[in-house]
């Protein structure tokens, strides 16, 4: 059972776009983790975190569509339909697996995410959270658009906290960062709506420049860092 809104031409770009997305994701991850190792910010640690959960997500994408995808139509060569059956069926296990491993670590990666400049951290609320997370992903496989809009509302949410970071710091960074965030939210946007197939592309190319933005993000970040450096280098042999 295919129930993905991916139209047939557009399914190698739409795995690519999943790779791509994973690799920028592990190397936000990667520069967060660095930051925290050498300022010990915790906030930089569960920013990391909520980035590698999205990326395990993507994998978790990956692996599923690459399997859904595969053409088991090759099996009716043998002319058993048990066969095929076992097959299909194999493959529909696959898809609910995957799908709800992507679903479950995509939200909570946002909630992650969502929680970092909160200063109230009650533990009932995480459990309460965690708990509607895990309900939201299991039954998002009868009501696919119900990850998108809960992806949808945290990511509105977590636009609100940084804007109000950027209020404070007014840093170039910050903005970037909440560009990319406002981009995925209206991807997901895009995909509740996604039975239409171009909306489901279209979604999935906001997507992409959102990743593309986090990547002249990291690069900008490693270049200040990297100057930073060599200025206490130069500092040193002075």
């Amino acid at each position: 059972m295919k129930i993905v809104f991916t139209p047939d031409w557009f399914l190698a770009p739409d795995v690519c776009i999943e790779i791509f997305s994973f690799f920028v994701l592990l190397a936000f991850f990667i520069l967060a983790y660095r930051n925290y190792k050498l300022s010990k910010n915790r906030n930089s640690f569960y920013l990391g975190l909520g980035f590698l959960a999205i990326a395990l997500a993507e994998l978790a994408t990956i692996f599923t569509k690459i399997v859904l995808y595969y053409d088991t139509n090759v099996t009716q060569q043998i002319g058993n339909m048990a066969i095929i059956y076992h097959v299909v069926s194999s493959v529909d296990i696959f898809y609910y697996i995957g799908f709800f491993f992507h679903k479950l670590l995509t939200l909570g990666g946002l909630y992650i995410i969502y929680r970092i400049p909160l200063k109230i951290r009650l533990e009932r609320d995480s459990l309460l959270a965690i708990c509607f997370i895990i309900i939201s992903a299991v039954f998002s496989a009868s009501f696919y658009y119900l990850f998108h809009l809960i992806a949808f509302i945290l990511l509105l949410l977590i636009i609100h906290n940084y804007y109000g970071i950027h209020k404070n710091n007014n840093s170039e960074n910050t903005r970037m960062l909440i560009v990319a965030f406002v981009l995925l939210a209206l991807s997901q946007f895009m995909f509740i709506l996604s039975e239409l197939g171009a909306l489901y592309v279209a979604g999935q190319l906001i997507q992409l420049v959102s990743y593309l933005i986090l990547l002249v993000l990291i690069i900008r970040i490693t270049r200040s860092q990297n100057g930073r450096k060599k200025e206490r280098k130069n500092r040193h042999h002075l």
